[in-house]
């Protein structure tokens, strides 16, 4: 393991010992792993995510179809109400069945191509998903981590609260025995007002990160467990870079796109070459005893008929329009090459950006505690030269607000680490259900539900009619600001 990542471990389970310390664990916890657990079961977005791409994977079989053979029935009775009189031999009634059979035999590689460019899409499609999963892990860690922020953060305004309020009752009983003037009795009610305030602004912002928790992860949360160290956190940027442009799947969706997009110019180019199929049909009449009229019985009154034959189609002349389509293919070609491009500088500047927030954070948190330490010595020092005359009131309350302050910026940076780190995984394209060592019976493979349709053929295997697989949070009861007693 690394330096920083023994840094952000360390900071990891400092801060949730912060929240510990002000008085907020119960004896029930949810861990980290539980709510990625949750949210990757039953998460909406993620949900629909796995939906359109089993309706990508229906392209494969779709393109296919094409290329098989068809056939079809037809069947018509026909009662002749009105016969014309000057026919003699008119039937009365009919009845006609049909059958016709086409097998395309070559197609110019349209069929070809287009399972091709299909296939493809089926790749960029399931990177696309597992780039939507990394996403929602990338959310359910910030929420995790805002809600463990602003618990503590509501602990600490609650002791600074409790600490003014000691500090007006004693600030009052000097103002009566003559120690203080009534301005030190104004500062200290003003700042505990002040106080009282911010704690109110933290239960808010506390309330709004349960309700986050809860609308990716669709459970309320308890009191949370400090997270586990980040794995396989990269050791420089250009490590991370590297691995990103071999792991990250909104770049490896964009190259499949590519590769599709090229496979659509050879698609559109097909339509001005020889198409050649086979056929055959078959027929079968009969007239119920009605051909002929009074000389029916010279006339056959059933038939049946059967023909066979191939068929080949040469485009001469269309307009431009086979011409259009490929030089419209290859735009949109070229333009799947520069997107491709633009999403590997993406990339690279999200992976360099968030290994800089990372390092940052981690540097960060040296400072903030470093701050925390001279602010409490501080603190403790003014309290003393108070009590001799030598500080004032004024200068007690400056100096517990910044040992507030300076806490609330090491709980703040704490979060920041661990949401970094974790955002880095992700852009590196290694943050996804697999890396997290989720359990195995759960995790959800893409791969087998192309395989289950990918050459199906029969015209009536339908799917169940869809149900939603995710949970509500209807039920959830509204969130607040509280913290449960320890």
């Amino acid at each position: 393991m690394s330096r920083s990542a023994r840094r952000l471990l360390a900071s990891a389970a400092l801060l949730s010992a912060t929240f510990a310390a002000t008085g907020g664990m119960t004896a029930r916890a949810d861990t980290l792993r539980e709510a990625l657990i949750a949210a990757y079961q039953t998460n909406p977005s993620l949900e629909a995510a796995r939906a359109q791409q089993r309706g990508i994977d229906e392209n494969v079989p779709i393109a296919r179809a094409s290329g098989l053979p068809s056939a079809s029935t037809d069947a018509s009775y026909t009662e002749f109400l009105k016969r014309s009189p000057n026919s003699f031999t008119s039937p009365a009634r009919t009845l006609s069945l049909g059958a016709n059979l086409g097998v395309p035999i070559y197609s110019g590689g349209a069929v070809k191509n287009q399972v091709k460019a299909a296939k493809f899409r089926v790749e960029a499609g399931q990177a696309s998903l597992r780039g939507t999963e990394s996403d929602i892990f990338a959310a359910v860690v910030a929420a995790y981590m805002d809600v463990i922020q602003n618990e503590a953060i509501v602990g600490l305004n609650r002791k600074n609260v409790d600490v003014l309020t000691v500090n007006l009752q004693a600030t009052t009983d000097r103002f009566e025995i003559g120690d203080v003037t009534r301005t030190d009795v104004a500062q200290s009610q003003s700042r505990l007002a002040l106080a009282q305030s911010d704690a109110r602004t933290a239960e808010a912002n506390l309330a709004a990160a349960r309700e986050a928790y809860i609308q990716l992860i669709g459970k309320a949360p308890e009191a949370l467990e400090a997270p586990p160290p980040l794995p396989n956190l990269p050791a420089s940027p250009e490590n991370a870079v590297d691995i990103a442009l071999e792991s990250n799947p909104d770049l490896i969706a964009a190259r499949e796109q590519t590769k599709a997009a090229d496979k659509d110019i050879d698609v559109a180019g097909a339509g001005r070459l020889p198409r050649v199929s086979l056929f055959a049909s078959g027929a079968y009449n009969n007239y119920f005893d009605t051909l002929g009229g009074s000389s029916a019985a010279a006339f056959a009154q059933t038939e049946k008929t059967a023909q066979a034959g191939a068929q080949i189609s040469i485009p001469i002349f269309q307009g431009g329009l086979p011409a259009a389509q490929r030089r419209q293919a290859q735009a949109q070609a070229s333009a799947t090459l520069e997107n491709e491009i633009a999403t590997e500088r993406g990339v690279i500047a999200q992976v360099r950006s968030a290994y800089s927030s990372w390092l940052a954070a981690n540097d960060v948190i040296r400072s903030s505690q470093v701050a925390v330490d001279a602010a409490a010595l501080s603190l403790e020092g003014v309290r003393a030269e108070n009590s001799v005359g030598n500080r004032t009131i004024l200068d007690i309350l400056n100096a517990e607000q910044e040992s507030l302050n300076a806490q609330v910026r090491l709980v703040t940076a704490r979060r920041n680490a661990y949401v970094a780190g974790f955002n880095l995984l992700a852009a590196m394209g290694k943050a996804e259900a697999r890396d997290l060592n989720l359990d195995s019976d759960i995790l959800y493979d893409p791969e087998i539900n192309y395989e289950r349709v990918r050459r199906k053929v029969f015209d009536w295997d339908d799917d169940p009619a869809p149900v939603a697989r995710s949970a509500r949070t209807v039920d959830t009861p509204a969130q607040d600001g509280n913290i449960p007693a320890q």
